[in-house]
């Protein structure tokens, strides 16, 4: 019987979805932190449950030609890479292998992934950046995995130096006028998180304070001193969140220094970002995502495409040029209002936007009539729900497109799909989030009426 403390000689024989090495001693599942698939590695059991083992790599015996040596001071503390102990192009392989295992053992489907698009860098690619703070003095940096514990990280790889150096002197404003940090535990304090988006296309920085308070005290110099370390510094603004729990911003926006959102250039588009708008996190691989989810809708003169959990309308607005009409549909009051003026800023007429979840205007298109040609789907990581699918096939697409942030729940529904007629012809990942487990994909889906 496996028991805590144990030693043991292990052979990695898979991974895990967040990058962990798999063994299996007597039967048992051991999951093993920073060990690669083929490693003879020396363990240590830390602790045994219903349904799993966890243990430490303690010594790796015979290391895997990908092993590198990590480049973080910071990895395997912090939460935030998974990857750093491997090469890239192991990375690639092991998230392309988990997409196509995840279509053949949840969806039982014979659809496989024949590539994956990598990203051309692995560092600084991330335009939004959330530090939380906490401590006395205060401290940023970011959480350890699964934990509230922060790490203080004075430089991140994955974000631009100048996040970093931005957050650092909200940390430092912090201390000069005697700013406290919040408090999880009391309740008490003020500055909560730092929030930062870089428009990479044109070069426009957000900086968002996220706090338990209406107000925040000497505002104006918290702005002169972030402006001494970017001159061209677009907007900072206070997000207030008063809410216990782990949503980060708020329900309330307070602009201290210019108009309260940026603007990027995605895909020849203009678009306006304001902080609850979402935005893909890695621009050079959404433009590479974009332009499969585009080939793979197949697009002609009249076609109307609806484009379910749209955001602020980028793939929306990226289709419009190659069809008839298009239609978007988000919950996020601000990312909707965003999505019009981007259609409005970008000269567009044939796209239109609804207030609703993805469900709610599925259905509410079905009830007019509406029958698209096409349908794109870019759900959460939960995946769609039954009434989004059922709405889905009422509307009967000749083609849908699936972008997919989590293997797991794509496949489940492209099974579910498969149930509604509609058979996954073609599949691309694509690597959003470099050292990162996290991994996309987009899937082109056709109806099994449909000779294509």
């Amino acid at each position: 019987m496996l028991t805590k403390n144990q030693h043991y000689t292990v052979t990695i024989d898979g991974m895990t979805s967040e990058g962990m090495g798999v063994a299996r001693i007597d039967g048992r599942a051991v999951f093993v932190k920073n060990a690669l698939r083929g490693e003879k590695c020396e363990i240590l059991i830390l602790k045994v449950g219903k349904n799993g083992v966890w243990a430490k790599c303690l010594n790796v015996i015979e290391p895997a030609p990908g092993r590198i040596e990590p480049d973080c001071q910071h990895f395997g503390k912090c939460g935030g890479c998974d990857f750093r102990h491997m090469s890239y192009e192991t990375e690639r392989e092991e998230k392309l292998r988990r997409v196509n295992d995840a279509f053949e053992r949840i969806g039982g489907l014979e659809l496989r992934a024949k590539e994956i698009l990598g990203g051309e860098s692995t560092q600084s690619y991330r335009n939004k950046a959330q530090y939380p703070v906490a401590g006395d003095p205060p401290q940023c940096g970011f959480y350890r995995a699964r934990t509230h514990d922060l790490i203080p990280a004075r430089r991140c790889l994955l974000q631009t130096k100048l996040s970093d150096d931005l957050a650092a002197e909200v940390i430092k404003w912090m201390g000069q006028y005697n700013i406290p940090a919040y408090d999880e535990s009391a309740h008490s304090g003020m500055v909560r998180h730092i929030y930062i988006r870089t428009a990479f296309g044109t070069g426009q920085i957000m900086v968002c304070v996220v706090a338990a308070a209406n107000s925040l005290p000497h505002s104006n110099e918290l702005v002169d001193m972030l402006k001494g370390v970017c001159p061209d510094l677009t907007t900072v603004v206070l997000a207030v969140n008063k809410k216990p729990g782990n949503v980060i911003l708020g329900d309330t926006f307070i602009n201290l220094c210019g108009p309260g959102y940026i603007e990027d250039i995605l895909m020849g588009l203009r678009f306006r970002l304001s902080p609850a708008s979402f935005y893909q996190i890695n621009r050079d691989q959404t433009h590479r995502l974009y332009a499969k989810a585009i080939e793979y809708a197949d697009l002609h003169e009249g076609d109307t495409v609806l484009d379910l959990y749209c955001g602020i309308g980028t793939i929306t607005l990226s289709m419009a040029a190659k069809a008839g009409q298009v239609i978007g549909a988000e919950i996020v009051p601000s990312a909707v209002e965003n999505a019009r003026q981007n259609a409005e800023a970008n000269g567009i007429e044939n796209a239109r936007f609804i207030l609703a979840d993805a469900g709610q205007a599925a259905k509410q298109l079905a009830a007019e009539g509406l029958r698209p040609n096409v349908i794109t789907l870019d759900p959460p990581r939960k995946g769609l729900s039954q009434d989004v699918i059922d709405a889905v096939s009422e509307m009967s697409p000749t083609r849908v497109v699936y972008v997919s942030c989590d293997p797991a729940t794509l496949a489940r529904d492209l099974k579910l799909l498969s149930e509604k007629g509609y058979v996954a012809t073609e599949a691309t990942a694509v690597d959003m989030f470099p050292r990162c487990a996290h991994v996309e994909s987009v899937v082109k889906l056709i109806h099994s009426d449909i000779n294509s």
